[in-house]
């Protein structure tokens, strides 16, 4: 097999893996099923992925290219205020969750992240340093660092809970934006009246 054919084949393995999370979710990523559906023997990922994370880590790195294009999108050219730009930044973060749950769970998996050789922290930490200059810009006064992660921490948990129906429940809110607005109010404080 020549190199422009094993990368293509380890590409479509990846390519079996992003449409087998959006369908089915996280848990139907099994080397099996992706071999299956990719038309390759059931042994043939592990000549391109040594181990089932290094397969998942490369499926969730598309993950966090499609997001990182989304929140430079967002962010746009800069020159809108720093709260303008974490607004839509969060947006994007919380659609992005909402529209795709399964690669959204494979993304944050700890066992991916937490494994330096798979890479993924490299695809990962980019996409937060923005959020901590955001942050760090809106909020000269404050750790940026620890702001923007209780931020995170505050939307990763907006997410889940919505996505189980509680905020809904409890807040009678039929749409996450007030929320992401309460949100933002409470780690970088009130918006400046315009």
């Amino acid at each position: 097999m020549s190199d422009s054919e094993a990368a293509g084949l380890r590409d479509r393995l990846v390519d079996v893996g992003v449409e087998l999370v959006a369908g089915e979710g996280a848990q139907a990523l099994t080397l099996r099923e992706i071999a299956r559906r990719a038309g390759v023997s059931h042994g043939a990922p592990r000549r391109y992925f040594p181990t089932h994370l290094e397969l998942l880590s490369a499926i969730a790195r598309r993950g966090f290219a499609e997001l990182g294009e989304r929140a430079a999108g967002a962010v746009g050219d800069g020159t809108a205020s720093p709260r303008a730009q974490v607004t839509a930044l969060g947006r994007v973060y919380l659609e992005f969750a909402f529209d795709n749950p399964g690669m959204y769970e494979l993304m944050f998996r700890h066992d991916l992240l937490e494994s330096g050789h798979l890479g993924l922290r490299e695809t990962s930490l980019p996409l937060f340093g923005v959020l901590v200059d955001l942050v760090g810009r809106a909020r000269p006064d404050a750790d940026a660092r620890l702001v923007a992660g209780a931020l995170w921490a505050s939307l990763h948990g907006l997410v889940q809970l919505w996505r189980w129906g509680s905020l809904q429940l409890a807040t009678g809110a039929d749409d996450f934006v007030p929320l992401l607005r309460s949100v933002l109010d409470a780690h970088l404080g009130p918006e400046a009246a315009q």
